[in-house]
C-alpha cells in the first residue's frame, strides 16, 4: 500500500512543515512549548505510537484562523 502525501489524510512532520510553509523546527518547538504568549500557536497534532502526525483538515483550520492582511500597515 502506497502512502501518497497528495491524498493522505495524515502528514509527517516534514510534509506538514512544507504544507503550511513553516520550518520543521517550528513544529517541533511549538509542540514542546505549548501555547505561549506572543508566540505563534502550534497546529494540532496526533501521536500514533512514537510518531507525530498532522491531519490535513487540522492544518487547514489552523491556517484559516490567522488574519488575512492586504498590507503590513493594516491592523490585525
Amino acid at each position: 500500500m502506497t502512502n501518497n502525501s497528495a491524498t493522505s489524510r495524515s502528514l509527517t512532520e516534514i510534509q506538514a512543515a512544507n504544507y503550511i510553509g513553516m520550518s520543521r523546527s517550528f513544529l517541533a518547538q511549538s509542540r514542546m512549548d505549548g501555547q505561549r504568549e506572543h508566540r505563534t500557536s502550534a497546529p494540532p497534532f496526533i501521536k500514533i505510537g512514537r510518531s507525530v502526525r498532522y491531519l490535513r483538515e487540522d492544518l487547514d483550520t489552523w491556517l484559516d484562523n490567522f488574519y488575512k492582511l492586504e498590507h503590513l500597515g493594516q491592523q490585525a
